[in-house]
């Protein structure tokens, strides 16, 4: 068995997965969503002090399969880096105490294997990686083929409902509550630009969404009796956000599609759980006779279980990390 870490942002979570059958024995996540909300977002040196508490009690669970692990998995990089070194130095801790081998396993990796825990690996495939921190387009061949075709220039699709729902004073994560918001209100109440719109470019950008959104929201303010926005304002606004949101995103993939259809297609992520763009992709990739392929929505979100699964691939290859050369990174350009 191999026990795989996962500390990259605000989700501190272990995994126990079976190599040969690829079945996950043990998964348990403790999120920090609760602390980071006072804020609008996460904050990095409260997220890794609720690191230092969750991971060990979560370990306590998994003493028992200590004398059946082959080696110990942990996300590296890309995410925070006080977060990340949490989870790297309990790693090295095991790997240490057990005299087993470590596996480095890059996070963005782990989203795309998302779509097969506990299930065979079907590549190659075209993923849209959409989280907090990525807005990509990435053609995975294999486990160590994998080329990003178009990525944002600024800000990324999860980051902005983020920010759109501290801008709201909705609280955070941002995208499960403007989604809800998003079902009483009218999409087409306001008008916001769609981003890179008359650009030829496969790219992403949601920094003057964002902005545009700010306007609105200050417009309508100022324009109220008492200065604040009413339940169905605040539901129109990010009825009119999302939809926005997510057209620059169906504009980007539609050119990609003309480009070259893909055989196979994803959406991972922890945005992938937005239903109002897996929805669309769906009728793309109909259209297109394009099978999609959809992470279980428990898997979307940050998670030890995806780790667990790429932990696998790397360790039927003997790729492993030695010990020194473990270490965190915040970004990483390619894979």
């Amino acid at each position: 068995m191999i026990l795989s870490i996962e500390s990259s942002c605000d989700d501190s979570a272990l995994a126990i997965t079976e190599i040969k059958t690829k079945k996950l024995i043990y998964h348990k996540k403790i999120s920090q969503e609760l602390q980071h909300s006072v804020y609008g977002g996460v904050v990095p040196e409260l997220a890794a002090r609720l690191h230092v508490e969750a991971l060990p009690k979560i370990l306590e669970e998994c003493e028992g399969y200590f004398k059946d692990l082959k080696a110990i998995a942990v996300t590296n990089a890309p995410g925070l880096s006080v977060t990340l070194m949490e989870g790297v130095t309990m790693a090295k801790a095991l790997s240490l105490s057990l005299d087993i081998p470590l596996i480095a396993v890059n996070h963005l990796k782990g989203h795309i294997y998302s779509l097969f825990i506990e299930k065979d690996e079907v590549l190659p495939c075209t993923i849209l990686l959409v989280s907090g921190g990525h807005t990509q387009i990435i053609e995975a061949t294999s486990l160590n083929e994998m080329n990003i075709v178009a990525s944002t220039m600024d800000d990324s699709f999860g980051e902005s409902f983020d920010k759109v729902s501290k801008m709201l004073k909705l609280g955070y994560p941002g995208g499960p509550v403007i989604q809800e918001y998003a079902l009483k209100g009218d999409e087409n109440k306001y008008e916001l630009p769609i981003p890179l719109r008359q650009s030829p470019l496969i790219e992403f950008s949601y920094s003057g969404l964002k902005n545009a959104v700010r306007l609105l929201i200050e417009k309508l303010e100022k324009s109220g009796n008492d200065g604040f926005l009413s339940e169905q304002q605040i539901a129109d606004v990010c009825a009119c956000f999302q939809k926005t949101a997510v057209a620059h995103i169906m504009q980007k993939t539609k050119k990609y599609f003309k480009l070259q259809t893909p055989k196979n297609f994803a959406i991972v992520g922890g945005a992938s759980a937005n239903i109002y763009l897996r929805s669309q992709i769906e009728e793309l990739c109909e259209k297109h006779n394009t099978t999609l392929y959809l992470s279980d929505l428990k898997y979307c979100s940050d998670n030890a279980a995806m780790i667990g699964r790429v932990a696998i691939e790397q360790y039927k290859i003997n790729d492993f990390t030695p010990f020194h050369e473990v270490d965190v990174y915040s970004k990483v350009k390619v894979f």
